[in-house]
């Protein structure tokens, strides 16, 4: 199978989705950092590069997050060319896969949130090159995870509260207030 990568900025500056023409994940998986990259060898790999802050990886793509300094022009070939080589020779996103269960448990209220959060949130969260998990639901209050590009990017606060707030509000008269769990 001949590989294509191709790029698309995300509403996080620091964030690029570097996007191939085959499924890498079931589910997602973030690797924030360094050294939450162990069971990664795929996330290990694109550490090694001085410019790489940030691995998230869901379906078929890989959202990179830039350090400080660095500029998308002269470092997005270089990532693009490693992630074709690292598809092409199949480097493991994950030495044992994480199952992301869809299988939501809680109260009737708590179902859901949790399906309209997979059914409405995630799919759009992740064109932006990011994820959204649940977390709880507490006196009208839902707090969520946001990994990939949204964690630290500028906007996802209005996604937040703008989207995903009035979603839930709407859909489910229980919910008073979203928040983000801070990572």
């Amino acid at each position: 199978m001949n590989i294509n990568v191709y790029t698309e900025s995300t509403p996080n500056p620091a964030t690029m989705k570097f996007i191939v023409n085959k499924l890498l994940i079931n589910g997602s998986a973030d690797y924030a950092t360094r050294e939450s990259a162990d069971n990664s060898p795929f996330a290990k790999e694109l550490y090694k590069f001085s410019f790489v802050n940030g691995v998230f990886f869901a379906s078929n793509f890989v959202t990179v997050t830039k350090t400080e300094g660095s500029e998308w022009p002269d470092i997005e070939p270089i990532l693009k060319e490693f992630v074709k080589g690292a598809v092409e020779s199949e480097i493991k996103v994950q030495i044992e896969e994480q199952k992301d269960d869809v299988d939501f448990e809680g109260t009737e209220i708590e179902i859901k949130i949790q399906q309209i959060l997979n059914d409405y949130v995630r799919p759009a969260v992740e064109q932006d090159g990011g994820a959204i998990s649940y977390r709880s639901f507490d006196e009208g209050v839902v707090t969520v995870e946001l990994r990939g590009s949204c964690s630290g990017c500028p906007s996802s606060t209005i996604t937040l509260k703008a989207g995903i707030e009035n979603l839930l509000k709407r859909m489910v008269p229980e919910v008073t207030e979203v928040v983000s769990e801070a990572l």
